[in-house]
């Protein structure tokens, strides 16, 4: 079985409630789950969300869509995951994010089905990235999850699920790559001109093509070139690198227990 985990939740620094805000009429997280579903490999989708009652919106959200959706840690990401795996016998797991509305049913299917058949514990198309931020797919084996659950310690690993599958060196990793490095686009919304890049994009191709693909947001972008400028500058994996510098303080601060003791 194949499980796909949108995580999600309403607060975030840089734009409050983004995985709410309206697409079309319709809450950003909603559209993505709408693309995801297309996916032919996944046998199901839930969003983790938090318990926080700031994510009771959240868990509303999906409800209305008979979306499942299962809560757990608010900060610790990586045991919200495990918390909600436990509830389906799945023996891979996709990990998606909330913030991706415009995730591709057509990657997903090839990143699972490269993990897959490669034998891979970890497989994505991150760790080299040449797919268009926010286009990122990792799967990775359940009892993988269950392994970094119990073992992982730094906030980063803590935080966004996935870095102690690829860093331990316990894993067989496997990165899927584009034939072409595409990896300059940016199509995740952390930022509001972000949002307003999506949403533009929704408004020109959804009411005629629904399914509208990945490559149907390149040749857009090549008809109107200007579109791709409203959100330029933003660096990729700006929280991952917040995370890093945690993992700074958090060692330190062993470091200083130790010789304290």
């Amino acid at each position: 079985m194949i499980l796909a985990i949108i995580q999600a939740r309403f607060s975030s620094t840089r734009l409050p409630g983004k995985v709410l805000l309206p697409l079309l009429g319709e809450p950003m997280l909603l559209r993505q789950a709408e693309r995801v579903r297309r996916a032919l490999l996944i046998d199901q989708l839930v969003v983790a969300t938090s318990t926080d009652r700031s994510d009771d919106a959240v868990a509303e959200a999906c409800a209305s869509r008979s979306i499942a959706c299962g809560r757990g840690s608010l900060d610790d990401v990586l045991d919200r995951f495990l918390h909600v795996a436990k509830g389906y016998p799945a023996d891979y797991i996709v990990r998606l994010t909330g913030d991706c509305p415009l995730s591709d049913p057509a990657i997903i299917d090839s990143v699972i089905a490269f993990t897959v058949g490669g034998n891979y514990d970890y497989g994505s198309n991150t760790l080299q990235p040449t797919f268009p931020d926010g286009l990122d797919v990792e799967v990775f084996r359940t009892e993988a999850l269950a392994t970094a659950s119990r073992e992982a310690q730094l906030p980063s690993e803590r935080e966004h699920v996935t870095p102690f599958l690829y860093k331990s060196g316990q894993f067989r990793i496997g990165n899927f790559t584009n034939d072409v490095d595409l990896s300059s686009h940016r199509w995740t919304v952390d930022e509001p001109a972000d949002f307003e890049l999506v949403a533009s994009i929704f408004e020109a191709l959804y009411p005629s093509k629904r399914d509208f693909g990945w490559h149907d947001v390149l040749a857009l972008l090549e008809r109107m070139p200007d579109l791709a400028k409203i959100n330029a500058g933003f660096a990729r994996n700006e929280g991952y690198a917040k995370s890093l510098r945690a993992d700074v303080a958090y060692l330190r601060g062993r470091s200083n227990d130790r010789i304290s003791r």
